[in-house]
């Protein structure tokens, strides 16, 4: 890795991050590629990719269940990866961060698992209208199973919770509050250790799925107080299908397994099986190995740069590019809220939002369009689709400059 492991309030040397993501480097359509979709998946930093080639180059054995040396060097290595999960999000225990394929897997664990055990006829779920599609729609197979009600916390026009209803709709039949923490369509940024406090008044869990603020800013979960926190790898300059679940312990302990299969056992017989504890107790069958490699790598990435640096830049250049897009004729942001991040989201009058895709496209600029799986959001706006741009640690002022000068052309050619 070339970044200096020097983290401090010193500026972050973007020219220098640039070099150590390969494909920031390659041409699209004969123009330098200018990548603003990081909110759908982030780009990988040398030190990720290597390590993941390196494990097959030279490390790849199943883990757990080896005596002979590659495995259980690939176990150990395995295993350190966990703890420095656990250490990244301020676990009290390792046996409280289990691998999963994504954020999505996670919260269908805890859906199937805590849910179908705790969650009955009658009772409710709490969640916001701000979610992904991934923290409905788990929900709402599990009310079809359970005879259970998913209730929605409404947000007000710039895309802020309102709190005082939310807070109204927390009831003695609330069993548990589903939230995000950072929106990945409006970039608004939860209270979630307040959601947290209001809930636990009322003894009810929280589930906070932190897909989009793992990589913009630090995460304590002990500090947040959640019971439940979900992240997935390729947001935070890691490999795809490889997500994380933290729970509190004495929760997960008491759940039953969300899947059957290899390394979830302690023993098996025709007439019983018994299961492993935390936590491979939700862990069955092999695992991605490579994958947690490349997540830790990813982690160390991070931690060598520091977020007091990647967060003063992102601010910065959010703040940049509002103003430079709000200059925009025709033009309005989808999601102001006095608290977000790295999200700008908009709509251009009199032009869809894919067609703005297209053309930016041909000057390079990757752009998201489209409901960013949060249908319910463009309903709440009104609209059927923004446009979107989200940054990232390696993003620049220049880089916007480019899309806002792609969006005039857009313009140009909807106005002849």
């Amino acid at each position: 890795m070339n970044s200096q492991p020097n983290p401090s309030s010193a500026a972050l040397d973007v020219k220098r991050i640039r070099q150590d993501f390969p494909i920031l480097q390659r041409m699209v359509r004969g123009k330098p590629l200018i990548y603003l979709d990081n909110a759908a998946t982030t780009q990988k930093p040398s030190s990720v990719i290597e390590r993941i080639a390196r494990y097959y180059a030279e490390g790849n054995a199943n883990i757990h269940r080896g005596v002979y040396a590659l495995s259980e060097q690939a176990t150990e290595a395995y295993e350190a990866a966990r703890t420095t999960v656990q250490r990244f999000l301020n676990a009290s225990a390792r046996q409280e961060i289990i691998f999963t394929r994504n954020s999505s897997e996670s919260i269908n664990l805890v859906a199937q698992s805590f849910g179908r055990q705790n969650i009955g006829a009658g009772d409710e779920i709490l969640i916001t209208h701000m979610e992904h599609h991934s923290n409905i729609v788990p929900w709402q197979l599990l009310c079809e199973q359970t005879q259970s009600e998913l209730r929605v916390a409404p947000i007000d026009d710039n895309g802020q919770l309102l709190l005082d209803q939310f807070e109204r709709l927390l009831t003695s039949r609330t069993k548990l509050v589903a939230v995000v923490h950072l929106s990945n369509s409006l970039g608004t940024i939860n209270p979630v250790k307040e959601i947290v406090e209001m809930a636990h008044q009322r003894g009810v869990p929280v589930l906070v799925d932190g897909s989009q603020a793992v990589y913009h800013m630090p995460v304590d979960v002990q500090d947040l107080g959640c019971d439940f926190y979900v992240c997935t790898g390729h947001k935070l300059y890691g490999p795809t299908g490889i997500g994380v679940l933290y729970g509190r312990e004495s929760l997960l302990d008491a759940m039953p397994p969300y899947q059957g299969g290899g390394d979830m056992i302690r023993s098996v017989t025709f007439a019983k099986t018994t299961y492993a504890g935390l936590p491979q107790k939700f862990e069955a069958g092999t695992p991605h190995i490579a994958g947690v490699l490349g997540l830790e790598a990813a982690i160390a990435y991070i931690n060598n740069i520091g977020f007091d640096r990647i967060t003063k830049h992102e601010r910065d250049l959010l703040e940049y590019g509002t103003g430079a897009l709000s200059s925009v004729p025709g033009l309005r942001l989808i999601g102001t809220a006095d608290r977000k991040a790295s999200i700008l989201s908009f709509v251009l009058k009199g032009v869809h939002a894919h067609d703005i895709g297209t053309i930016v496209d041909a000057e390079g600029v990757a752009i998201r369009t489209g409901h960013h799986c949060t249908q319910p959001v463009m309903e709440r706006f009104g609209i059927p689709a923004t446009a979107r741009a989200s940054i990232a640690m390696y993003n620049t002022r220049e880089e916007i400059d480019v899309l806002v000068r792609a969006l005039e052309t857009v313009r140009q050619v909807f106005a002849s």
